[in-house]
């Protein structure tokens, strides 16, 4: 679901990403989107490719919320929100205090009371606000800085929204952790080119994440590897093989390019502020191996950074179109030496934790 109509190669600016078979409201139509009414003074766009339209469903003049519950399994943390109808939602993650908020549209507060058990070990308070008349909010106050992921939902056998909230680690080590590595492009899909080499990006990203993935497993790591030969492979089935997978962290390596040969450095990228700190730590031990520093950058609107089941961070390990970083990039040793900085940056955000 996206703010507007505002478009450039990373797709337009995302609001958040919502579950199946919700009662959207359309309003307006512009091309190959609609304009759906959220609540009295919020909308947004969605591909009309989502849409199914039910001649069932008969849109209600009010929603309501019923009660809640708060609990725990032996893996994660619930919170169950019942609600008469699945309506759209929107979440944004808050730090210092470390808070996940969840706005639910187009419904009023009929919330009584909020059962919380003991078993919830990673929530420290949850309670909602009536930010507006028909905006609903659900606060959850989480008990570590750290976020380590959540998910959204519905019940499958109601309309209850669940979120679902990772717990985090008992014991902050890499070795507890199972390690996600996404090599960027592929296939089809070449993405940038050497300036002076030639070489394609799908290439050598995939060299860098196979050293990734060797020296973490030389580490007593679990990984992960969303590609390991030279494969079509959209963002779309990423997604849900990390799902699938259900990892802890996430890195996925890219390669940069500009118009101007000048620019050059190291850059890691995150979309939620919550992850940042991991984005942090592994910019910091990349500049080790005498990389310019391009930046850390945030609400970046990349697929792979939209999901919020686990911390991620892209990694842009420097220019292809600038000849100092290319001759880096080409270089075996160079892939060893990325393999190491970005393992150290994973041990020290777990460091910072503790």
């Amino acid at each position: 679901m996206e703010y507007g109509l505002g478009d450039d190669r990373l797709g337009g600016a995302k609001m958040t990403y919502l579950d199946t078979n919700i009662v959207m409201k359309v309003v307006d139509s512009i091309k190959d989107d609609y304009k759906v009414q959220l609540s009295t003074y919020h909308s947004a766009w969605l591909a009309k490719a989502s849409f199914k339209q039910d001649s069932i469903t008969r849109v209600s003049s009010y929603h309501l919320t019923g009660n809640w519950k708060v609990y725990g399994d032996d893996k994660y943390d619930y919170v169950t929100v019942s609600l008469d109808e699945r309506l759209p939602y929107r979440s944004i993650q808050e730090v210092n205090p470390s808070r996940i908020i969840v706005d639910v549209f187009g419904v009023t507060s009929n919330t009584n009371w909020i059962t919380q058990l003991s078993t919830a070990k990673e929530i420290k308070n949850a309670y909602y606000e009536q930010t507006e008349d028909d905006v609903f909010r659900v606060v959850i106050e989480l008990k570590h800085q750290q976020h380590w992921g959540y998910f959204i939902y519905y019940d499958s056998t109601s309309t209850s929204l669940v979120i679902r909230v990772k717990r985090q680690p008992k014991i902050l080590t890499p070795q507890k952790l199972l390690v996600a590595i996404d090599a960027g492009h592929g296939g089809t899909n070449t993405g940038a080119g050497g300036g002076t080499s030639g070489i394609a990006e799908k290439d050598y990203t995939l060299k860098i994440a196979k050293e990734v993935d060797k020296y973490l497993k030389a580490q007593k790591i679990k990984t992960f590897m969303t590609r390991t030969h030279d494969t079509d492979l959209t963002m779309p089935d990423r997604i849900l093989m990390l799902r699938n997978e259900n990892p802890d962290i996430l890195i996925s390596i890219h390669l940069n390019s500009a118009n101007s040969d000048t620019v050059k450095g190291v850059s890691t990228y995150y979309r939620y502020i919550g992850f940042r700190p991991l984005s942090q730590a592994i910019l910091k031990r990349m500049q080790e191996l005498k990389l310019s520093e391009w930046g850390n950058v945030g609400a970046f609107n990349f697929a792979l950074s939209g999901p919020t089941e686990y911390p991620n961070c892209l990694v842009e390990v420097g220019y292809l179109s600038n000849r100092e970083d290319e001759k880096k990039i080409i270089n075996p040793k160079f892939h060893k030496l990325v393999a190491q900085k970005i393992y150290m940056g994973v041990a020290d955000w777990l460091k910072s934790l503790k």
